[in-house]
């Protein structure tokens, strides 16, 4: 299904596509970068619409999210291509793909509906691929499944715009990727800018979307001591509380030739991170770690307790910890 973008001004012909901050200035014909929307006789035309290639029912702590309703199952949505291009990659198989992709599946906003409630789902998160140039068909299933008790969260590049945002009124939470801490590694490897996911996440966070940020650590790329803190600052910059997950990479797509990531540069960063005042820090991909666990930013009580992305305990009631009376960033 083909239908026109919500999001972008005509130019005498060309347009500007206004979903994400490529901001793509498009002549007749022209595809924009996220190799989904085109410009038609000056309308710019959105051909991913309902267009599903992967669908999963998840804990929600692998999307990860940890303080945003623990233990809760999500029915995951992913489509095809992105609008970056990133070289570690861990879902190039879709996120490189094209609408030529053998395995698409068109769905309606009412199928998405349907599903969570034969999957018995508790939220819906739009993920896999980058969910933003998914935009309008996100937003419109979103609407309605939220209007049936269903929760909405987004696993992002933070690359969609102030714009986008505002109109996603219903998006509940977002984990954003932040690939890095310096313009050097995101002008290499992603073919983007690192001030704009910056804007995008302090953008979500003012508008009252429940934020966790991960960063995954490649070895020699942007695992420097000196990153890592500088990422931290801002992160109590902008709100101490914000959970971050330091997840371990392991080599895909084009860095076959690095190492993965070992588990006491995974452990640094977590600790950095805390000396510089973030209050939930945790270890991604590393199974049976301590730090998978949320513990009480105040006393150190262990508050919920995990093994990869299962649930073990649940130790908070009212949002505080039953031990000192801190009150907790999380969502139950």
């Amino acid at each position: 299904m083909v239908i026109e973008s919500y999001l972008y001004e005509k130019l005498n012909g060309e347009v500007r596509c206004k979903t994400c901050w490529h901001n793509c200035k498009l002549k007749e014909e022209q595809w924009g970068i996220c190799r989904v929307r085109k410009n038609e006789k000056g309308r710019l035309m959105v051909y991913n619409y309902g267009l599903v290639s992967s669908i999963a029912l998840d804990p929600i702590e692998k999307k990860p999210l940890h303080n945003f309703k623990p233990g809760s199952r999500v029915l995951s949505f992913g489509s095809v291509s992105c609008n970056f291009k990133c070289d570690h990659c861990q879902n190039f198989e879709i996120s490189f793909a094209d609408l030529s992709f053998p395995y698409l599946k068109e769905l309606s906003t009412e199928d998405v509906l349907r599903l969570c409630k034969e999957r018995n789902a508790d939220g819906v998160a739009w993920t896999y691929n980058e969910p933003s140039i998914w935009h309008e068909f996100a937003l419109d299933a979103s609407k309605i499944v939220k209007k049936h008790g269903y929760f909405v969260v987004y696993v992002t590049n933070g690359y969609m715009s102030y714009e986008a945002i505002d109109q996603f009124k219903v998006l509940d939470a977002a984990n954003v990727d932040v690939k890095a801490f310096s313009q050097k590694f995101y002008s290499k490897i992603c073919k983007a800018k690192l001030e704009n996911v910056i804007k995008t996440v302090e953008y979500l966070h003012r508008k009252g979307v429940f934020v966790e940020i991960t960063y995954l650590i490649i070895p020699e790329e942007n695992d420097s001591r000196e990153e890592i803190k500088d990422f931290s600052k801002w992160v109590v910059s902008v709100d101490r509380r914000i959970p971050v997950h330091f997840s371990r990479f392991h080599p895909d797509f084009k860095m076959l030739d690095k190492i993965v990531t070992p588990i006491k540069k995974i452990e640094e960063a977590v600790e950095i991170a805390k000396e510089e005042g973030v209050e939930y820090v945790y270890a991604g991909n590393v199974w049976g770690h301590r730090y998978e666990n949320t513990y009480c930013p105040n006393c150190n009580y262990l508050l919920i307790e995990r093994h990869g992305f299962y649930l073990r305990k649940i130790n908070v009631k009212d949002k505080k910890c039953p031990n000192c009376g801190y009150g907790q960033n999380i969502v139950l």
